[in-house]
């Protein structure tokens, strides 16, 4: 099955876009197509079919190291048996989806089957989310490496960005593997129409194996933050501990001479000190000598 139409619009307006949608396409999915990208009710990953034609969405998380954050491309898609349209939508002051791997696959005038080249598409969606869990792991790897370094405030804050980025990725992830599943398992097909012919589903098996394997690469990824967190609060703990340890031996320091003074500060007659010439000479010698062997003392236990 080969002829596919295959239009790709970026950014379309409403115009471009009625002038390219085939007449049978629901409201619903009209809409879905003209919403910016990652509006307030952002979309879901999926492939469904809606009549005679199937229409999807599929994000893609793009991390950028050299700012700790991650955003998300949007690609929508229309397929019927014979035409595939696909919107790419920029997200704010982000770069769009680049389909530049997919079009050297699938070169214009040459395209595949529709289904083969949805199956590019996810293929490169399922791609690019393996080397967004590398790069994740990089980042976890360069906490933990810095966890003893950085202030407290910006592990925490790193360990809070990094946490709320690996829930978000799992709440697109898990959708866009359940949706590939659909058509490896063959319930996408249309009524009375083959979509995605039995070579196209084993091709397909290819990209779901890759999104199994983010996501136990998204578990592992969790896992290694928790450590990380674990780690920076028995941190906390043993520097809490070092600090206490510290202020007990000043307490312990200050207290003893506290303690010589306040017995000569007693007023009694019979107290032999006080009528001896080196009784003030002798009582700061208790005080310093009494310091100095507590001093001593804590320092070789390593508390001050």
């Amino acid at each position: 099955m080969a002829g596919t139409t295959w239009i790709d619009l970026l950014d379309p307006d409403r115009a471009e876009l009625e002038r390219r949608l085939p007449r049978s396409l629901h409201s619903g999915a009209v809409e879905q197509l003209l919403r910016p990208a990652m509006h307030d009710d952002e979309p879901r990953p999926t492939l469904q079919a809606q009549g005679d034609y199937v229409f999807g969405v599929l994000l893609v998380a793009v991390a950028v190291p050299e700012e700790d954050r991650v955003f998300y491309q949007e690609i929508d898609l229309v397929l019927s048996l014979d035409f595939l349209l696909t919107v790419r939508k920029t997200p704010p002051g982000e770069a769009p989806y680049d389909i530049g791997r997919v079009r050297e696959i699938c070169p214009e005038g040459e395209e595949p089957a529709a289904g083969m080249i949805v199956y590019h598409l996810v293929d490169d969606v399922a791609d690019r989310y393996l080397d967004l869990i590398d790069a994740l792991n990089d980042e976890i790897d360069e906490l933990e490496d810095h966890v003893e370094s950085w202030p407290n405030s910006k592990v925490r804050e790193r360990l809070s960005t990094l946490r709320h980025d690996l829930l978000h990725i799992r709440r697109t992830l898990a959708p866009t593997r359940d949706a590939v599943r659909r058509v490896v398992d063959g319930r996408l097909d249309l009524e009375g129409v083959e979509l995605f012919p039995r070579d196209v589903e084993l091709h397909f098996a290819d990209g779901y194996d890759k999104l199994l394997r983010s996501s136990e690469g998204l578990e592992l990824s969790r896992d290694l933050v928790a450590s990380a967190r674990d780690y920076h609060q028995a941190k906390v703990a043993n520097d809490q501990n070092e600090v206490m340890k510290t202020l007990t031996a000043i307490a312990s320091i200050i207290l003893v001479p506290t303690l010589i003074v306040g017995n000569y500060g007693q007023n009694f007659d019979h107290m032999p000190e006080l009528h001896w010439r080196l009784g003030y000479a002798f009582s700061w010698a208790l005080i310093v000598i009494s310091t100095i062997a507590q001093v001593v003392y804590f320092r070789r236990k390593r508390w001050i």
